[in-house]
Parts: C-alpha cells; structure tokens; sequence
C-alpha cells in the first residue's frame, strides 16, 4: 500500500526509502456480548489542511482481543517531513458493517519519526475524548524495505491431528520471522476447512519480511485448527531455514514434521502431529508500479457519471448535477481531481467516458453504457477537458431516470480486460471510475461482475457524491476481506475503491486524488505478479544468489 506522496511541486524531497509498519495489540475493549471483539486496524495519514487519508486496512481477525495483524503497511519515507500517522481500531461485526457502524476500539496518533527511531513502538490506544480505551496498547514494529524479493510458497499439508469432537481440523499456518525481540508474525494463510490432508492456495511473502534477506536465519512455521470464538487449537510447528525450504525446488516437495512440544511430552510413542509438505518454493524479483510503467504498460481510464434521477433536476441548484456559476459541481470535480492525475499514465490521453440510467435520444430509452458524446463508435473524449465538455453538453439532452446498475459498465470494460489478458503482457491496465450518488440497485449482478473482474488486469473505483447511503459501497470495497458473488465464489484480488467525496468538500483537491488512487499502484502490481508477467520493456536483472 503506496503512502501518500508530497503534493508535487511542492518542493518536497524525494522518498528516502520504503518503511513496512506491522501491528499488534493487546487487552482491547470487548464490545460484543456473546464473543470477543473482531478487530481491524485503519492506517491514516494527515494530509493538506486538516484531511486524514486513509492508506489502508489490515484484514480482521475473529474474536480476539490481543490481535496480530498479518496485513502490514508499506509507506514512503521522507525524512524532512512530519509524517503524522493514526492508527485506528474498530470491532467489525459483519461483512456489511461499515467503519462508522462499528465499535471503536481506540487509536493512536504519532509520527512515522517517532516510530522508525524505536524498535519496537508500544502505546496506549485512547478513546476520541483522550481517554485510555481501557488497558489497550498497540505496538508497531517498522522496518525499512530494502530487498524487493518475494518467495512464493506453494504447501499441503498431511494426516493432521484431528482437533474437532464433531469433524475434522479446521487448518492454517502462520509463518514468524526470527527477530532480537522475539517471533514476528510475516504471514497467515486462509482456512482450509474440514480437511486433515489441506492444500493452501499460493501465496508469497517478501522475503525481508520473511527472513531480512538471510536464507540461513531460522523461520518457524505454525500449524492451527481454526476456531470461530478466537481459541484456535495448536496442532504443531517446525523451524527450518529458507534454504531448507527452498528443497522443495529439487521436485519431490520439501518434508517437515509438524511437532507439539505438550503431546510429544505426555505421549509415549509420539512421532508427529502431521507432516507439512512444502511443494514449491521460489525467490523472485517482486517488480514495482513504477518498473510497471516505465516498462510501457498504459493504464486505461474509463469514466462512468451517474445520470439516475436521484441526483435532482439539473437545472435547480439542488441537484448534484447542477453547474453553478463558476462551472463547478461534485461529479465535475470529481473528474478533474481524479483525472488531472491519472491521464499523466496514458499516452494518448484519449478517455471513453459513460453515462448510465438516463432516458437518451432520439428514442428515450433507459441505458446504463452510453457514450456521453453520443458516438458509440468512438466514444473517446480528449484529455480530461474532453470529458468535462461531453458532460456539459450531454446534460440538457438526457432525462435522469433510473435504476442505478453498475454492472453493465464494468462488463463493459471487463471486455477489455479479457482481450489485453489474452496478449499475456504487461501492457496494459483498465481502470474504471464511477461517479455515483446512489444506492446500487443490481448488487448481485454488480458483485459477480466485480469477481469477475478481478481476474483481469482492471481496478475500480468508486466516487460517491451527495449525502445518500453508502454502505453497499463500502461492502464492494474489499478491506474487511475479499469480495464473494452472489453465488458465494471469491474475488481473486480486491480491485474496488470507494471515496465519498463529503469528506474531501473543504480538501484541496490533489487530497481527493491521493485518497481515490492510493490503492492503484498495489493492484496494478498484485496482479501482474499473480499472472507472473514482467514488464514487457526492461533491462536483464542480475540473478540473486537463490533465486529462481
């Protein structure tokens, strides 16, 4: 997750270096009746003026109230600059729970100085009024990001302890690195349920986080039968070093017996509590945004306006698309916050932009996919003036009419994705924005479109205007854990970003644009790592020592 960047043209230093932040905390408040907590943490950064812009989220963990987040924050440094930061903890109920429907927990403000100057930063979390929220500390452990390596890991496991009376193990690993101050959790992978012979998914794990760069330094890898109030069952655990991992490249699977130090001392005759199977495991190069673009791919901007006749009648100035007297309403400058900085990543800087739930000429037929230049063979605007003049003038030729789908226009542009995928390069990136005031009315049909997409080489984001209920917004946007369909299948990847634009009113306006595409320059680069597609232009790097 990028950090939010000094305004350019500020005059700002340039990034020292790249700082991964991992949290922890423990003694939280326990908000719920019948269980624990199920914390998340919510990383800010203090911006312009008074803004906090949120950089990100960890993942939320079950009835727990001394959690160990294994979702870490990778931000810029700049070591002139305060960097203020605060750390937010809220108890997550549901899946459809949004931040300002939840539990807080407590926070803590600091610097980004205060904690790279400690090795281990530990405070007590307080309530918004200053107070302590009970014995709640957070501890934040920084390290700068130096080796852009990954390991990926591919592992199965086999004849497991069966830990459930009614069933079988619930799995999951977790991997710690070895540190001076102790085991520091570096990954946590899913559940794998009902299973005592489980295959996780792949995944990978920087290998800084991992090991620091040392194949020799010892990892500890645990095995746990997951429990929904928050007791998880230690089934066992080995050591072994990256290079002993790495064993798994020779072809047959790296071996490991999984260990309960409590069961091998009461039971004669112990030999293990399953055997952990690494099957593959390989140090690659982990390229950036950056080594992205300047290796030619071109991110593809398409703008989706909501033409749905909650937004109010145009020419009053009550509604959301009136134009005032100084040419300016919130879609207007949505686009150009947005657009100003995303068009510097397209060459051509020609944008299709989309109107949806309008009454459109000459027939009045609700569509939610029109060209609002009204040339569906070439519905390109030029540069982001283009789209604001197609929107001026398509305005007084459409009847705002209704509902608000969003999935025709994400299919729409989805069809992109599928042909760009198919080339298997890294030269191309869809990114769509949607403006919209409303409450989505094809949520089911949006969801699926949504998974679907996450499959392809395409992010959204999602700018709502107005006062309305975003909720469903904030459900599409995956931070509280991937995204599923309506049929229960999950995203690949989390590609959503929702804003309401309420909270940046009074912001500068690059405010707005850092918090809307804080999370682009990530998606861009999870996904062409999982497709294992390098840029298409780049200079042969050197061969680490173990790599693949």
């Amino acid at each position: 997750m990028a950090g939010v960047p000094p305004v350019p043209g500020s005059g700002a230093a340039a990034c020292v270096t790249k700082v991964e932040l991992s949290v922890s905390c423990e003694n939280l408040l326990d908000m719920d009746t019948f269980s624990k907590s199920d914390p998340l943490c919510v990383l800010l950064m203090h911006s312009s003026g008074s803004n906090w812009c949120e950089i990100g989220r960890t993942e939320k963990i079950k009835n727990c109230l001394s959690p160990k987040f294994s979702k870490t924050f990778v931000i810029d440094y700049y070591f002139e600059m305060v960097q203020k930061l605060k750390f937010e903890l809220y108890d997550i109920d549901s899946d459809m729970c949004s931040l300002k429907d939840a539990d807080f927990l407590g926070e803590l403000e600091c610097t980004l100085g205060q904690i790279v100057s400690s090795r281990k930063f530990t405070r007590t979390l307080l309530m918004k009024d200053k107070r302590p929220a009970g014995r709640g500390t957070i501890t934040i452990c920084a390290e700068e990001r130096t080796d852009s390596r990954v390991v990926t890991f591919e592992v199965a496991a086999r004849k497991l302890d069966k830990k459930d009376f009614f069933g079988k193990s619930d799995p999951f690993l977790e991997f710690y690195k070895q540190t001076e101050t102790g085991w520091q959790l570096a990954h946590r992978t899913e559940v794998v349920k009902h299973n005592l012979n489980p295959t996780w998914r792949p995944f990978r794990i920087p290998m800084q986080t991992l090991c620091g760069g040392d194949v020799e330094k010892s990892i500890k890898v645990d095995c746990y039968d997951y429990n929904s109030s928050g007791s998880h069952d230690f089934i066992g655990s080995f050591q072994a070093t990256l290079v002993q991992l790495q064993q798994a490249t020779q072809g047959y699977g790296a071996e490991f017996e999984c260990i309960n130090s409590k069961k091998k001392q009461k039971k004669k005759g112990y030999k293990n509590s399953g055997i952990i199977i690494v099957k593959d495991c390989k140090v690659v190069k982990e390229y950036t945004f950056l080594d992205y673009i300047m290796g030619g791919c071109q991110i593809n901007f398409t703008i989706a306006i909501d033409f749905t006749g909650s937004n109010g009648d145009p020419r009053t100035p009550q509604s959301l698309h009136y134009i005032n007297p100084q040419g300016y309403n919130e879609y207007l400058a949505a686009i150009w916050a947005v657009g100003n900085v995303i068009q510097d990543y397209d060459s051509d800087k020609m944008f299709p932009a989309f109107g949806f739930g309008a009454q459109i000429p000459p027939t009045w037929h609700v569509s939610h996919e029109f060209p609002i230049n009204f040339d569906p063979s070439n519905p390109f605007c030029a540069g982001i003036e283009g789209v604001v003049s197609a929107y001026q003038q398509c305005l007084p030729q459409v009847k705002l009419y209704g509902p608000t789908n969003f999935s025709p226009i994400i299919n729409h542009v989805a069809c992109f994705g599928r042909q760009a995928i198919q080339q298997e390069t890294a030269s191309q990136y869809f990114v769509l924005l949607i403006i919209t005031d409303g409450v989505i009315t094809d949520m089911d049909a949006t969801r699926d479109a949504i998974v679907n997409a996450s499959r392809l080489p395409m992010s959204i984001i999602i700018v709502g205007v107005g006062g309305a209920d975003f909720t469903a917004m904030e459900f599409l946007d995956g931070d509280d854990g991937l995204l599923r369909s309506a049929t229960g299948v999950a995203a690949m990847r989390d590609i959503v970003q929702f804003v309401p634009f309420r909270q940046f009113q009074n912001a500068p306006r690059e405010a707005l644009a850092q918090s809307v595409l804080a999370e682009v320059p990530s998606q861009v680069v999870e996904f062409f790592n999982t497709m294992k597609l390098g840029p298409t232009r780049t200079d042969p790097a050197p061969n680490p020592a173990g790599t693949a």
